[in-house]
Formats: structure tokens, sequence, C-alpha cells
């Protein structure tokens, strides 16, 4: 596993990580609840929608996992993502309370700091952003 030594590697890794970032923003924070602290996404709706929308929201949780190991990320913690998305699965099952976990658990933000520490580890040094 090599880590990024030139400038363009540091902008091209900061890049994907922003957009992986993002997309699990949306997924599981993107709106705030009214008279609440707890901020929903696009996984707490999907997980709605009856028959398929935990598929698609696994799916998408599934791609963040893919990316990290894509971008590098060690297999311990790659395989910790996975428990992570497969816990949310699994309870997401359950009407109502599995959208209440998904809701509070929220597996692909967690998955990205994961990625994130995975990835200054292996760093040798401290990354820094260009900004």
């Amino acid at each position: 596993m090599k880590a990024a030594s030139t400038s363009h590697e540091i902008v091209e890794l900061h890049r994907r990580l922003e957009r992986l970032h993002r997309l699990a923003w949306w997924l599981n924070s993107a709106a705030k609840l009214p008279g609440i602290r707890t901020r929903i996404g696009l996984d707490t709706l999907l997980g709605l929608v009856p028959g398929g929308g935990d598929l698609v929201g696994a799916g998408l949780s599934l791609y963040i996992v893919w990316e990290g190991h894509r971008l590098g990320v060690d297999r311990a913690t790659v395989l910790k993502m996975l428990v992570n998305v497969g816990v949310e699965c699994a309870v997401g099952i359950v009407p109502v309370l599995g959208d209440i976990f998904d809701t509070v658990f929220k597996a692909d933000l967690r998955n990205i700091t994961l990625m994130e520490q995975a990835i200054q580890r292996r760093a040798p040094r401290r990354i820094t952003y260009p900004e």
C-alpha cells in the first residue's frame, strides 16, 4: 500500500475523499428534523420504501466501502466497514425500529471516519490538503 506522495496524488486523494464524504452526508445527515437534534438522510427515507428501499441504501453504502478498498484502505478497516453496513442492513429490515436505528447509527459517516483514519495511519507524515 503506497501513501500519497506527490502533490497531485494528495489533491486527487482529497477530491475522492470529499466526494465520498458528501455522499455519506446525503445518505445520513442531509436534513434536520424540526424540533429534535437528529439529522436524517436519504438512507432513512429509502428505508421507508417497501420492498427495495433498504436494498438501494445498502448498495450505496457498499459503494462507499468499495471506494475505500480502491483507495487502498487496509483489509481490517474494510471488514469493519462491512460490519457497519451489515449491522445497518440487518436491523434495517425491522419495520420502523430499523428506520430509527438507521437514522441514529449512520453507518456511512462511521465508514468515512474509519477510511480517513486508515489513510492517515498509512501516510508517512500527516497529509495536509491544499486550500
